[in-house]
């Protein structure tokens, strides 16, 4: 089964959709809030709220905007729904072990919801990449900054 490009948990669309309502629902009114009220006090050039409110705004509607345009890209897809959990395709939990048997745990999630430093790689990184389709026993190879390291897949596991 191949995923689509831009796949994503339901958990992390969730995330997603809760950053987007934050920024255009607290933060961005706060900040309009401030520049209006900094706006009136007169002189523009040297007003320092007025300056960092719209610098602020700017970042905060370029958020808005990346948002928007990867909530329109996800497709949705629940990890336990996957039809063939004797391989590893989107979501699936996959513990390697390299030649001298140190384990490395992680979990393949959209791009949108990596975080290495959980266990959680990109659907497009070279890890990623190199063990999707991969059963227990399989041995891959991964080109990494260092070099190629090859794993050996050990345990696969869908929440």
């Amino acid at each position: 089964m191949s995923a689509p490009s831009n796949p994503i948990t339901p958990a992390g669309y969730v995330a997603l959709k809760a950053r987007y309502d934050h920024l255009l629902g607290t933060e961005r009114p706060a900040i309009v809030e401030i520049v209006s009220w900094a706006a009136g006090n007169g002189d523009r050039s040297e007003n320092g709220d007025y300056l960092y409110g719209r610098k602020r705004m700017r970042e905060i509607d370029r958020e808005l905007a990346h948002l928007a345009r990867r909530m329109k890209a996800a497709r949705v897809i629940d990890p336990g729904e996957q039809p063939d959990k004797s391989r590893a395709f989107f979501g699936a939990t996959v513990t390697l072990a390299d030649e001298d048997d140190n384990e490395m745990i992680v979990t393949l999630v959209g791009d949108d919801e990596q975080d290495a430093s959980a266990g959680r790689i990109g659907w497009s990184s070279p890890i990623a990449r190199a063990i999707k389709g991969a059963a227990i026993g399989d041995l891959r190879s991964v080109r990494l900054p260092g070099g190629v390291k090859e794993w050996e897949v050990v345990a696969i596991a869908y929440a």
